[in-house]
């Protein structure tokens, strides 16, 4: 195979692995969720997929924009 091509499969590897990742850790979040803000605050409880993009919004909007330099 070409350089290219590995590079592609490297980029498509690794992108797939983080939504794995991010789909892995939407478990815990849609748990305390259901656990802990519906017993509360008497909410409708949240699907797998919601909690998956619930963490990508907090992700966005809360990303630090700090940045360190030498």
């Amino acid at each position: 195979m070409g350089e290219l091509t590995e590079s592609i499969l490297t980029l498509v590897a690794v992108i797939i692995s983080i939504a794995l990742w991010g789909l892995l850790f939407a478990f815990p979040v849609m748990w305390c969720w259901n656990y802990a803000v519906v017993s509360v605050f008497h909410l409708s409880q949240i699907t797998w997929g919601q909690a998956w993009c619930l963490m990508f919004l907090f992700g966005v909007f809360l990303k630090s924009s700090l940045s360190v330099t030498k």
